[in-house]
């Protein structure tokens, strides 16, 4: 049997509305923004409401964010953001992901006895410092599509760092499990005088505040040349790091074309590669659209069993050919060919579990030179990420999803200027040979998935969420939930979701029911919830999500609840009526 699915019925299921029992969610006429924490919100709401477009709004957030979420992003983070431009009907892909500095080389993390040392030491070593590209994306950003001054979109976030901001319980767990990772000078802001900060306590950011007023007074390119740039690389270097001048002044966020996917009457946009999750994401839902969920309640073990073989069948797929194209040839067309992703979803069985999983051979279905790599099963990434959200009255989009890599990044904070240092190099495979090797001047492969939906052409879900390699399992899940289960977007986001690797090294799940849990059993799962040891955040993902009617504009929006988020809706006319 085929199950139809429609917008209409999708919009008719949603409730979204400001009441206390619903804190997370909220809807509006005429613009939405959403985060995970609330002040960022606020300041993205607050550009929408004062006339500004979706990219007004989303560089206001991002700001913010480096000051109220500076343990997850920030100055020295990097990114991807995908924007629907209304006026010109057309979606892009601002490509603004960290960089290998040229000094890098394929054995980075191997050490003079042949040995690569364990993620932990690697996350918080200088030659783990990427080149950041995130602001050079929010400088492209308002270059293309910004409308309100420069000035306007920094101030609440230099407003946030001098004044002072009340801590909160996502400060507190963050700092609790991963104080060991901060340098002494990054000890300053978090555990001053040897007191790890607390919900409640209160904290100002004066030097963060000077580099935000740099950036407002100078524009973004004084992060990549001038004082801001050399306070890096003197920092990086003093480190032993790898990163020069040179690399700073060279980088160039870049725009790119979408990869474009399908799943049934609903058109999606993702980032391509170096990106591995839009691949993910993408070949995931066409796998699935075969199967047919809905046949399935959507907390049975049918449905949990086959998109745990779906997860595995497409991450051997991505560890096998996913890397940055500028060094390999990736076989995407036929990774995303019909009867290649056919091929693989014949084996899922419903009534076995696959023993072993590799990658395909998608070379089948695609001509050209072949990338002979040593498949890699799997390898850990930092899952402190996070992403935020904007839609404004005019029906562009904005969804961005940045990072510093693990919680704290490299754990080294800039003195004098108040922002961490990513370790985005440990977003590389450390085996040397790999397709996902590190390089000079390479990009890591990526797996953040900002993702616009779209049915008959215009923009009906857009979502995204931080989590490592889970964020292809959380976004593919809240995705399901609303095109497939027709869920309220509240309900979609808070449903349970599960996690596996391809070689099943890691098995997780944020608290699915018994009953299915017995049955996932005796097919052989063994899920846990392990993954409260490595990430702050008490769920799989923290997805931030705005749906659009189609029909009348309205926008609902719902933030996931590990982090103190919110979405907030505009609810009258911008002053600006003018784009």
């Amino acid at each position: 049997m085929v199950y139809r699915v429609g917008a209409k019925d999708i919009i008719q299921n949603q409730k979204a509305s400001k009441l206390a029992a619903h804190e997370h969610t909220d809807s509006g006429e005429y613009g939405m923004a959403a985060s995970a924490i609330k002040e960022a919100t606020d300041a993205g709401r607050l550009v929408l409401e004062e006339g500004g477009n979706a990219a007004d709004a989303i560089i206001a957030i991002q700001l913010a964010l480096a000051v109220v979420e500076g343990m997850n992003t920030g100055i020295g983070a990097g990114g991807f953001l995908v924007y629907y431009d209304s006026e010109r009907d057309e979606t892009k892909v601002l490509h603004g992901h960290s960089s290998a500095p040229e000094a890098v080389t394929p054995d980075l993390y191997v050490d003079e006895a042949g040995n690569m040392p364990p993620f932990d030491d690697r996350s918080i070593d200088a030659k783990s410092v990427g080149v950041p590209g995130i602001m050079r994306t929010l400088e492209l950003a308002y270059n293309r599509y910004g409308s309100l001054p420069l000035e306007r979109l920094i101030e609440p976030a230099i407003q946030l760092a001098e004044n002072d901001y009340r801590v909160n319980f996502l400060w507190e767990r963050t700092i609790d499990l991963f104080k060991d990772r901060m340098s002494d000078e990054t000890k300053k802001l978090y555990v001053p005088n040897g007191t790890p900060l607390k919900e409640g306590d209160m904290v100002k950011q004066p030097e963060l505040a000077k580099t935000l007023k740099l950036i407002r007074d100078k524009g973004f390119d004084c992060v990549y040349e001038g004082e801001i740039a050399d306070a890096i690389i003197n920092t990086v270097q003093e480190h032993g790091g790898l990163m020069t001048k040179e690399d700073l002044k060279g980088y160039k966020a870049d725009v790119y074309e979408p990869l474009w996917s399908s799943y049934k009457e609903f058109d999606l946009a993702f980032p391509a590669p170096p990106n591995g999750g839009g691949f993910a994401v993408a070949q995931m839902l066409k796998m699935l659209e075969a199967f047919e969920l809905k046949q399935y309640p959507p907390h049975s073990w049918e449905k949990y069993h086959i998109i745990a073989e779906a997860m595995r069948l497409t991450l051997a797929d991505r560890h096998t050919y996913i890397g940055d194209p500028k060094f390999i040839n990736i076989p995407l067309e036929g990774l995303m060919n019909p009867d290649y992703i056919t091929e693989r979803g014949k084996l899922i069985q419903l009534d076995r579990r696959m023993e072993k999983v590799h990658g395909g051979n998608p070379w089948k279905y695609q001509s050209g030179e072949k990338s002979e790599r040593p498949y890699v099963e799997s390898h850990q990434e930092g899952f402190e990420t996070t992403h935020f959200t904007a839609v404004d009255r005019w029906g562009n989009v904005a969804a961005c999803t940045s990072s510093i890599e693990r919680i704290f990044g490299s754990g080294i904070t800039v003195p004098g200027y108040g922002f961490l240092l990513n370790n985005d190099m440990t977003d590389f495979t450390p085996e040397p040979g790999t397709v996902n090797e590190p390089n000079s001047n390479k990009f890591a492969v990526s797996s953040k998935t900002p993702t616009i939906v779209f049915h008959e052409g215009k923009p009906f879900f857009t979502l995204g969420s931080p989590g490592a390699e889970t964020i292809v399992a959380s976004v593919l899940q809240v995705l399901l939930n609303v095109l497939e289960y027709e869920m309220d977007l509240e309900e979609a986001i808070q449903e349970r979701r599960i996690y596996n690797t391809a070689d099943l090294s890691i098995e997780w799940q944020d608290g699915i029911n018994e009953e299915a849990m017995a049955k996932l059993k005796e097919l052989g799962y063994h899920s846990d919830q392990s993954f409260k040891s490595v990430t702050a955040d008490d769920r799989l993902g923290d997805i931030q999500a705005i749906l659009i009617d189609p029909e009348t504009g309205r926008l609902y929006g719902a933030a996931d609840y590990p982090r103190p988020g919110e979405a907030e809706g505009v609810k009258q006319p911008p002053e600006n009526s003018d784009k």
